[in-house]
């Protein structure tokens, strides 16, 4: 069987394509790409297909017809960054693929800013909405656009957050000869953008702002809540026995305000989570907190467990923050969990902690109280004002 070809192209088109890729698309009978790029192509007598869209259902359909013949398939840049060849990698395998690189829009885009590429961050909005990107104050991020609107939403949602005085680069049809740069700062954005670009920023917050960071534990005020909220102390010894690893799921169940999922996500782009929270104002009220804090992608599942967990995919961690004493909750939970997963739960009430203890007693793991107390006034002076202890059942399933 002939390998797929896979041709990185830029807008330069066939003038910028090394040797071995013209060859690749010179020897191709069928050649795959979006209209764009099949408009940079000489003739060569190959039929032409151009993507439907959406496109992802469509690859193997497609590449089945023309099974057989010699394919190539064209890519904007890079096709193993954030393209089609690393779809056709996880569909395929490595081994049925064969990729012709071309230099990415990031490369482009930091030797025109003379940014190092390791310096950088790299947030994809193809696909995706705006409400994902989390700017950390001076760190540069390069933001792969997903269209001519995309520069003046990134603006808006930076000043937004109280970053509006970043620095905002956009440059449009980087390679080619209508290649453009147009410089700003978020919160005065007014210039229009091509439908090929490329933001980068040099993030700063205004003065005033507290950022956000990635690590667990971010205020309390940062979320919308009704009093269900795991407060920041617990919550940051929480996410640290949760223990979230790149490309991890975590079930939330209980999820209240959603401050544990969230939190999780926020640690690594491909970490997943799944909220499950009974009450519909709770439920939106994690939507919301989740655009907010942005990892738009949580998904909230507006049921009582443990129904609602019936049919979720296995997770790798699960955190209980709420209804402990329901029947069969932690049995649902501990049954699901992948081998060597941990279930982190807290409770607050006589009745939920005999629960842990129960269940500490049967299959293991650790018990913590946890205790925390904040300054507050009293009367002229100040004091120590405890909040409700916390005990905590931490165990790791073995089988």
């Amino acid at each position: 069987m002939e390998p797929i070809t896979v041709v990185g192209i830029g807008v330069d088109g066939w003038a910028g394509l090394a040797e071995p890729a013209r060859n690749a698309v010179a020897v191709a009978e069928v050649v795959v790409g979006s209209t764009r790029q099949l408009a940079l192509l000489p003739d060569s007598g190959a039929t032409r297909v151009t993507w439907p869209s959406p496109m992802l259902p469509a690859v193997e359909p497609l590449l089945a017809e023309h099974a057989g013949r010699r394919v190539c398939v064209l890519a904007s840049g890079d096709p193993m960054f954030f393209g089609v060849g690393g779809t056709l990698v996880r569909l395929f395998g490595a081994g049925a693929v064969r990729v012709f690189p071309h230099p990415s829009s990031v490369s482009l885009a930091c030797a025109r800013l003379g940014w190092p590429v390791e310096d950088v961050d790299v947030v994809s909005l193809v696909g995706r909405p705006v409400s994902s990107l989390i700017a950390l104050p001076h760190r540069r991020m390069l933001v792969l656009s997903a269209g001519a609107d995309t520069p003046a939403e990134v603006a808006a949602l930076l000043t937004d957050r109280g970053f509006g005085p970043t620095a905002m680069t956009v440059l449009d049809d980087l390679g080619g000869p209508a290649e453009r740069r147009q410089d700003g700062q978020a919160a005065a954005w007014s210039a229009t953008a091509g439908a090929l670009n490329v933001i980068a920023l040099d993030c700063r917050a205004a003065p005033g702002v507290t950022p956000l960071g990635r690590t667990p534990g971010l205020p309390d005020d940062a979320y919308d809540h009704d009093g269900q909220l795991t407060k920041r102390e617990v919550r940051a010894v929480t996410l640290a026995v949760l223990a979230p690893l790149p490309g991890q799921l975590l079930w939330d169940v209980g999820a209240g305000s959603g401050s544990v999922a969230i939190e999780w996500l926020r640690t690594h782009p491909s970490c997943t989570a799944v909220a499950v929270e009974s009450r519909p104002a709770r439920a939106d009220r994690i939507r919301a907190n989740a655009g907010l804090l942005g990892v738009p992608g949580l998904t909230v599942v507006q049921d009582r467990a443990p129904d609602a967990l019936t049919g979720l995919p296995r997770p790798d961690a699960v955190f209980v923050g709420g209804g402990l004493t329901g029947d069969g909750v932690v049995e649902a939970c501990w049954a699901a969990l992948r081998a060597g997963g941990r279930l982190v739960a807290n409770a607050v009430t006589l009745e939920s902690e005999a629960v842990l203890t129960r269940w500490q007693a049967a299959v293991g793991g650790t018990l913590t109280r946890i205790e925390v107390s904040r300054a507050a006034p009293v009367g002229g002076f100040t004091g120590w004002k405890p909040m409700m202890p916390v005990t905590q059942w931490v165990v790791t399933r073995e089988a």
